[in-house]
């Protein structure tokens, strides 16, 4: 059964599910919006050429993204409540107020999405523990592909459980060669249990991994671009990620 459905054919991003901002808590609202349109019944997160750094002054690597999330929350400022920090010790900038949009909790998230890459930008889908309590923190990562990771028929698929600090949850990645063009439509999807999650990309089976998270879970949908990772000439370049639809179903 059908409960949720994002075509975005709306002219407007629906922001009672959305939040067009980055992990905005380590830095601001203004500093992490995200570049994107909406066209075609399809979002289209971009990265142009000016855009600047997320975290400029404290984020190794160097990067740039455009995101979406469709779940928000953090302590105030000065404290270290916040979602998804990238090292230790870091500090709430701007507190967010508690946002809830879609945080689904077990049923099938499908994507139906293509991307632009050059070898410095990836995109991904992952879901995270909403983090209202610190241990419910865990990823599960629908797919995520590095456009260093392409080659001509095939792409690299990352897909699986990402512990972070939550100990019931293992470790569980692995990036599966797939022969697809990402740049070409294709379907990712995870069937999500207490049990279990199931991987498949075009409704074929790709992995499987045991004791995911259990809790509800917000959404995260974002391209990325390394600027360390220039050769020089790709600078120009603007990587997007096209989503068609995101649904989810349950049984």
């Amino acid at each position: 059964m059908l409960v949720f459905e994002d075509t975005f054919d709306r002219p407007e991003l629906d922001t009672s599910v959305w939040s067009p901002h980055y992990l905005p808590h380590w830095s601001s609202r203004a500093a992490t919006a995200a570049q994107y349109e909406l066209d075609g019944s399809c979002l289209r997160l971009v990265i142009p050429p000016e855009q600047g750094l997320w975290c400029a002054d404290d984020h190794q690597p160097p990067l740039r993204v455009s995101g979406i999330q469709s779940g928000n929350y953090s302590g105030p400022v000065g404290s270290t409540v916040g979602q998804q920090p990238y090292r230790d010790g870091l500090v709430v900038r701007e507190e967010q107020e508690a946002f809830w949009g879609w945080t689904p909790q077990f049923g099938r998230i499908e994507l139906h999405a293509r991307a632009e890459l050059s070898p410095r930008s990836m995109v991904s889908l992952w879901m995270v523990g909403l983090e209202d309590r610190p241990e419910r923190c865990a990823e599960i990562c629908v797919m995520e592909v590095f456009g260093k990771a392409l080659e001509p028929g095939s792409a690299a698929v990352g897909m699986g459980l990402h512990s972070f600090r939550d100990p019931a949850v293992p470790e569980d990645f692995e990036a599966v060669r797939l022969p697809i063009d990402v740049a070409e439509f294709h379907t990712y999807a995870v069937d999500w249990t207490a049990e279990q999650v199931s991987f498949s990309v075009d409704d074929e089976p790709v992995r499987r991994c045991a004791r995911p998270p259990a809790y509800p879970m917000q959404l995260m949908l974002a391209v990325f671009d390394f600027p360390d990772w220039s050769t020089g000439a790709d600078d120009h370049l603007v990587p997007s990620f096209t989503v068609d639809h995101i649904r989810c179903y349950r049984s």
